[in-house]
């Protein structure tokens, strides 16, 4: 599968790009608003060709599918720009800002007929399918969950994670992988309580803490913040013990990976070899394209987790619970 990269984001560059050139596939252009920046990074990359600007590379017979890496604000837009040309798309997290703007956007690319995934590349590291899998079928009912990623963003620091323009904040930055994983083992909420703050003054949240609750009795703690040093976990409770992963997102390639959980009295560590997570979803992406296959991280689990997203925040702005089934 040939790839178009639109923009010379980072994450593109140091983790995307090289995890495309690693599989089969071919990152075979990128695109950015300034040509000599894509020309710097193609020939850095050994990409074969590059553009200056998002449409001239959309406009590439050549290309079966795009990355998105752009700011969440204009995920949206170039997705429908890309679905309009036909290519199939594999667009960071959040997709959208909103909900109803996912749904909208799934149905879109359908009408269109490709395929669209949301980059959660920690769901297809061999540790979250392990995690899944035993809190599925070797642990019992869970009790809570409670999921935490933060780091220390800059002081002063002009970025687009505190943009309001371009939908930033924590929440929207690292807060939906502490909801992706509490939805991963409890599913969808039926309330939620969430408290939100702007430290800085930029008209985003940079912390975020809330509890989902379920009408089972079971709940989950989901924080993320801006403004402390980088925390990433997820640990489940069950009746007859508990699991727990960290660093649980952002493993690096060159690193193993530990998983540890306990069922009456008997605790285990599993350890994992070094895996490049975004080679896997890049593979499982093309895949999906390739045989028509819903991709694992599909529409149902994008709008559900942005529909508890809009709930954090809908409930920081109120004070209130609110509630979504």
């Amino acid at each position: 599968m040939q790839f178009g990269i639109l923009s010379t984001a980072g994450i593109g560059v140091k983790s995307v790009i090289p995890a495309v050139q690693a599989s089969e596939h071919t990152a075979a252009a990128i695109a950015s608003r300034d040509e000599a920046r894509a020309s710097a990074v193609a020939d850095e990359l050994g990409i074969p060709t590059a553009y200056g600007s998002y449409e001239a590379l959309l406009a590439d017979d050549s290309l079966d599918a795009v990355y998105v890496p752009l700011p969440n604000g204009l995920h949206a837009d170039w997705v429908r720009a890309a679905a309009d040309r036909g290519l199939h798309v594999l667009c960071e997290k959040p997709l959208t800002a909103s909900a109803d703007e996912t749904a909208a956007l799934f149905d879109y690319c359908e009408d269109a007929g490709v395929t669209l995934m949301e980059a959660f590349m920690y769901r297809f590291h061999p540790r979250t399918e392990r995690a899944a899998e035993l809190v599925a079928s070797e642990l019992g009912e869970v009790v809570s969950v409670t999921s935490n990623f933060s780091f220390r963003l800059p002081d002063g620091a002009e970025d687009i994670r505190i943009d309001p323009d371009l939908a930033g904040g924590s929440v929207m930055d690292v807060g939906c992988y502490a909801v992706s994983a509490a939805r991963l083992f409890l599913g969808t909420p039926d309330r939620v309580y969430a408290t939100t703050t702007d430290t800085r003054d930029c008209g985003v949240d940079t912390r975020m803490s809330g509890v989902l609750e379920y009408d089972d009795g079971a709940t989950a703690r989901v924080e993320s913040s801006f403004d402390t040093p980088e925390t990433q976990y997820y640990r489940v409770q069950t009746t007859d013990g508990w699991l727990e992963a960290t660093p649980a997102f952002n493993v690096g390639s060159t690193a193993s990976a530990e998983l540890t959980y306990a069922t009456d009295g008997r605790v285990v560590t599993e350890t994992f070899d070094p895996t490049d997570s975004y080679r896997r979803e890049v593979e499982a992406f093309a895949r999906a394209v390739e045989t028509g296959e819903t991709p694992r991280v599909d529409r149902e689990e994008s709008v559900e987790v942005m529909r508890t997203i809009d709930a954090i925040y809908e409930s920081a702005d109120t004070g209130r619970a609110v509630e979504l089934n």
